[in-house]
């Protein structure tokens, strides 16, 4: 067993390249190859995103994230790269301890423009695409949070929080109070130019005051005006919930309003042509299972107009079409996802869909002709690849995981069942590595968060809190299904665990069990349960209505609704699920908290919890563990410093990999 205070019992060889198959016995002086998943070589695997085709496609840049665990050191660190897009010439284009991310190409192809923490600071830089040394083109006194480049070239916009010497003066003197809902920490608006002026600096000029925060920009064709989508405070009730869009004349500095209404409105982005801008807009009242869709207004004449809604209503804009003929966007689609082509007279049409596994984090090019992303199975690690548009052909551009052992993962197949009330069902159901029909195995039960999240054919061998393929290959089969209120099945499906939580989703899943034992697959009589956030509530949930279950494990879950309201930075999420304040719906919050009935659990329970959580407070964990505790339930709770409500840092990922591990050998096995 890990301890959480202590360093893991295994680190990663201290180089923890991409090629670097060893595990390294801390102490032991001893290296081996590894034979079978361990959630060591999970960790192993590096992640990729940002992929960005060139403007003429003849270049991409992707970025590869590794996990670094070091005696002093426990952190994930991110560098770009660069290909052809023909799959050749890969070279690694930044280096160093600090992290570089979110990639873009200048308009002529002979520049990387990137943001990177590699000191104090998150500062903008660019470099050549053949490499050398990087400059930095801002010196920025505060937080910045993203830059978009002008078309032409010749401008940056940048949004963040500029810091003063008084700041750092009221910390000095601990008089660095906080006044709640002040609004002090809004992003404002920048823009400098690309090139250093007569002096060698680009001063930044200040667009916005910071009355609101600024959380996204784009520029027009023309380079004269700035789109840019703001919220009252960075504050996550306000950024998810509250969204207009503005413009910025670049000339006069005069702002006028494109969207403003009750509606959330975000992710503005102008045509090529320059006729029009785009958005999407969540109606109003807003409702925390999401709903959006695209608004094309008329620069000429203002005139607005809503375009067709897509399948899951929640698409992601890619970009526009170089003729400006439609948009692209991608979106969930049950266990996998899929490309669109929208029209601006038209409905969506499916225009590129995996035959297996998922794409994720497209980008479109400067010019619409070419489009960046990663692709994944549930059996083949995540690489970056880019595709033509008008074709369907993937080319894959990067090699990060392609040098590691190629170890047996546990088949993963989706498959449906009907609930009780005879819905149907769907979830990925991944086998024990040697399958052996006709033998039983244990199962774990694995609930997703959200409760709007999906579970999808990701490859089950990543590093992540639930080591997929550890378990496969430790003989256990692995359900994780996708219950109603998930997305990816369609508007009504996931708005229908409204007033529900532990209602018919609970049926669902365990419906579900029941039917991986029909399938022979399943041992009844050894059975677990675990889930994170949403999927915490879920198991927490789960051990209160039944006891089939011989070991859970929950993870930063939501355990009293109530409390839960009242500590979260998001306070309308429950009241909107539950039809009002505590106080409003206060037989509506008893019923569905776990922790009414916790005099119903014998399941040796594991609790788990960030202690930086705000969007899951630690005292819902604390509350369910000192319950338990009371009652005399076999229980277990370790908390992580510094780890927000996804813990980020790979020595504590590892080490809740290896606890949700131990805890079922110990009682399930």
């Amino acid at each position: 067993m890990l301890d959480a205070n202590m360093n893991v019992r295994f680190l990663l060889k201290k180089s923890f390249s991409a090629g670097a198959a060893i595990v390294l016995l801390a102490g032991s002086g001893v290296a081996q190859a590894p034979t079978s998943f361990t959630p060591e070589f999970a960790m192993m695997f590096r992640n990729i995103s940002s992929v960005t085709p060139s403007p003429d496609g003849t270049l991409a840049v992707w970025v590869e994230s590794r996990n670094v665990m070091e005696p002093e050191r426990s952190e994930v660190v991110s560098q770009i790269w660069t290909g052809r897009t023909d799959g050749s010439k890969r070279m690694q284009l930044t280096r160093g301890e600090g992290s570089s991310t979110s990639p873009g190409f200048s308009p002529d192809g002979r520049f990387v423009y990137f943001l990177s923490s590699r000191t104090a600071k998150q500062q903008i830089y660019r470099i050549a695409v053949s490499g050398g040394e990087a400059e930095a083109l801002t010196a920025f006194k505060g937080q910045l949070g993203a830059y978009e480049l002008s078309q032409d070239g010749r401008q940056l916009a940048f949004w963040g929080l500029e810091s003063s010497p008084d700041d750092d003066k009221k910390m000095k003197e601990k008089r660095d109070w906080k006044v709640v809902d002040s609004n002090t920490s809004n992003h404002s608006l920048y823009v400098i130019s690309a090139e250093a002026d007569a002096d060698g600096k680009r001063k930044p000029r200040k667009l916005t005051d910071g009355k609101f925060h600024v959380a996204g920009a784009t520029w027009s064709p023309d380079g004269k005006a700035i789109a840019f989508e703001h919220a009252p405070s960075p504050g996550a009730n306000d950024v998810l919930t509250k969204g207009d869009i503005s413009e910025v004349n670049l000339e006069s500095g005069a702002i006028k309003p494109v969207a403003s209404t009750p509606a959330i409105r975000t992710g503005a982005i102008y045509s090529p042509d320059g006729k029009y801008l785009a958005y999407q807009k969540a109606p109003a009242p807003f409702k925390w299972a999401g709903e959006r869709r695209f608004v094309l207004m008329s620069r000429a004449t203002g005139d607005q107009r809503e375009l067709p809604t897509s399948f899951d209503e929640q698409p992601n804009v890619i970009g526009w079409l170089s003729d400006s003929s439609g948009l692209l966007f991608s979106e969930g689609k049950r266990t996998k996802t899929a490309l669109y082509k929208l029209p601006v007279d038209g409905p969506p049409q499916v225009i590129f869909e995996p035959r297996r596994g998922v794409v994720s984090g497209a980008r479109m090019n400067a010019k619409g002709t070419w489009v960046g992303l990663s692709h994944e199975t549930t059996d083949t690690p995540v690489e970056a690849y880019v595709m033509k548009v008008g074709t369907t052909a993937l080319v894959q551009v990067s090699r990060a995981n392609s040098d590691l052992p190629k170890l047996p993962v546990g088949k993963t197949e989706a498959i449906t069942w009907k609930s009780k009330d005879g819905l149907e069902v769907e979830g990925l159901l991944t086998y024990p590595v040697n399958y052996e029909p006709g033998k039983k195995y244990p199962l774990i039960l694995n609930i997703h968060g959200g409760p709007t999240g999906v579970f999808n054919e990701n490859f089950v061998g990543r590093g992540t809190i639930y080591p997929i393929a550890t378990f496969a290959a430790r003989g256990y089969a692995v359900l994780r299904p996708n219950p109603r209120g998930s997305s990816a099945y369609g508007k009504t499906f996931r708005f229908a665990n409204y007033n529900d939580w532990g209602g018919k989703d609970f049926e669902d899943d365990q419906t579900g069990v029941d039917h991986v034992i029909a399938m022979g697959v399943a041992d009844p009589d050894r059975l677990a349960v675990m889930g994170w956030s949403y999927g915490g509530f879920m198991t927490s949930w789960t051990i209160t209505q039944t006891n089939r279950f011989k070991a859970a494990v929950i993870g930063a879950g939501v355990t009293n609704l109530w409390s839960f309201t009242g500590t979260a930075d998001v306070t309308s999420f429950i009241p909107d699920y539950f039809g009002g304040e505590p106080y409003e719906a206060f037989e509506n919050y008893r019923k569905h908290s776990p922790i009414t009935h916790i005099n119903n659990v014998t399941t040796p329970t594991l609790v788990l919890h960030g202690e930086a959580d705000v969007r899951v407070p630690l005292g819902q964990g604390i509350e369910y563990y000192n319950a338990l505790k009371t009652r005399g339930v076999t229980a277990k709770m370790v908390t992580y410093p510094r780890q927000p409500h996804g813990p980020r840092e790979p020595k504590f990922v590892l080490d809740i990999m290896q606890r949700h591990l131990d805890w079922v050998d110990k009682y399930v096995r």
